[in-house]
């Protein structure tokens, strides 16, 4: 089974379709929340998401965007954007991520956004929070998104928990240890890489693997389309930055 793992699309329908060109034939995709907030194409995202063999749960934007979070803990930035995701949403595409499952397990994977912990909030960011995940984690692996950044979390048969950046490169086998991954983002990346980011996973028999992947997208597409619709400038720069 190949698996495309998409999280933090953010409404960049240009870096979801340079992804989606790039992952070839998948047998599903699981996406790990924030299909919208910040981009420019909300009600996009959504439908080109449900048009794949995927399996979805929401992230705080998403939630955001249905008024399930209160917008003060957001910053202003991600407040204006949220506001005006709100005013964008379509019928169905509020109803697709208002049926959303906060928790997925898929074979030897738990798929949550943020953390096992607290599955929309808590970024997972050092070894502390990630063991506390690992504590209360019922498969061998979790998949996250929520920080934008890919890492992963190994912790090794006598309780050390380690972590580490991820960068593209050859899949290689998760055997051997328990591991939380993170794809990275797909429309907002955050670790200096402008270009979009995502997983692919593999399983055959007793072989899972995963491979992180980067895609160049067209940027400055997404970017005049935030402007066309008024989104604040600083979520624009970025893009071009990876941060």
């Amino acid at each position: 089974m190949r698996v495309a793992v998409v999280a933090d699309i953010h409404a960049n329908l240009t870096a979801f379709d340079a992804v989606a060109a790039d992952w070839g034939d998948v047998d599903e995709v699981w996406c790990l929340g924030d299909v919208v907030g910040y981009g420019p194409e909300p009600n996009e995202c959504v439908a080109r998401l449900r048009a794949l063999r995927h399996v979805g749960i929401p992230g705080n934007h998403d939630w955001a965007a249905l008024g399930k979070i209160d917008l003060a803990n957001f910053n202003p930035a991600a407040r204006a954007a949220a506001e005006w995701t709100t005013g964008q949403l379509e019928p169905e595409a509020r109803a697709y991520l208002e049926a959303l499952p906060e928790v997925e397990r898929r074979g030897p994977f738990t798929l949550v956004h943020g953390s096992v912990v607290s599955p929309i909030w808590e970024y997972l960011l050092d070894t502390g929070a990630a063991a506390a995940s690992f504590e209360q984690l019922e498969t061998a692996h979790a998949l996250i998104g929520h920080s934008h950044v890919p890492l992963m979390f190994v912790a090794e048969a006598d309780g050390r928990v380690g972590g580490q950046l991820l960068r593209p490169g050859a899949p290689f086998d998760l055997a051997g240890a328990r591991r939380i991954l993170n794809p990275g983002s797909v429309g907002q990346p955050r670790d200096g890489d402008p270009r979009a980011s995502y997983a692919l996973v593999e399983q055959g028999g007793d072989r899972v693997t995963f491979q992180l992947r980067r895609v160049a997208y067209e940027v400055a597409a997404t970017q005049e389309r935030m402007r066309a619709a008024g989104l604040p400038a600083v979520l624009i720069s970025r893009l071009a930055l990876g941060r």
